[in-house]
């Protein structure tokens, strides 16, 4: 499996020794890493644009302008459910991590064999956590846990998709994106595909979901539909 990591920290040193430190453990346990540092969190910010999809982030706390605390808060409003470790040189912070959801921290300097514990643990949730999908939108790659989508609508040449944390257009066939998702999803008509999780009511015509949107169904798919509600509960 392949990891996509960053590591953010002002302190070049810091940088150097932690990459190292995340290699010889992937080595050691057999993984791949993508691995990304940054010596700021704006500098950060301004790939985190382009690249959504990260696995893991160690974010050094306190860092000059942004902290990684703020930076970790600015991030969880996107819905990103990437896991996150903090490092910090003072223990008092230890207690600041819980609104973000941080797995672990580490105190400097990083002892290799509490990290390697940490990145092992990072590891063995990212390979449980729900079913994921990479999207590309405005030029952003995008990893969507697909639990969250509510449904998707097709357009001429893209598609919107409705999700708890709002909306990404993305151009692609209904089709095509439809191939990528794991079972739960229904295909209601020819230009909406549906979360059965977040469905609320099904009539003759249409299918109510979680957000208050009726969405029309196909003539002939009440049956089909039906089923596949009853059968997906």
């Amino acid at each position: 499996m392949t990891f996509t990591i960053a590591i953010c920290d002002d302190e070049v040193c810091e940088l150097k020794i932690i990459s190292r430190l995340v290699k010889k453990w992937a080595g050691t346990e057999g993984y791949t890493c993508e691995l990304f540092t940054f010596p700021s969190a704006e500098a950060f910010l301004f790939e985190y644009e382009n690249q959504k999809a990260f696995d893991l982030l160690l974010l050094d706390i306190e860092m000059k302008e942004l902290s990684g605390l703020d930076l970790a808060k600015r991030i969880r409003t996107d819905g990103n459910r990437a896991e996150i470790v903090f490092i910090t040189s003072h223990f008092e912070f230890a207690g600041e991590g819980y609104e973000v959801d941080a797995l672990h921290y580490l105190v400097k300097p990083v002892a290799e064999q509490r990290l390697s514990a940490v990145l092992s643990k990072a590891a063995n949730r990212l390979f449980s956590e729900p079913p994921s999908i990479i999207i590309k939108t405005e030029g952003s790659m995008v990893k969507l846990y697909q639990a969250d989508i509510l449904y998707v609508e097709a357009f001429l040449h893209y598609l919107v998709l409705c999700t708890k944390h709002g909306e990404y257009r993305i151009k692609e066939s209904l089709s095509s994106f439809e191939e990528r998702l794991s079972c739960g999803f229904f295909r209601i008509h020819r230009s909406y595909l549906v979360s059965l999780k977040y469905v609320t009511k099904i009539t003759r015509t249409s299918v109510c979901v979680e957000n208050g949107r009726e969405l029309p169904l196909a003539r002939g798919k009440y049956d089909a539909v039906n089923r596949a509600f009853i059968e997906y509960m």
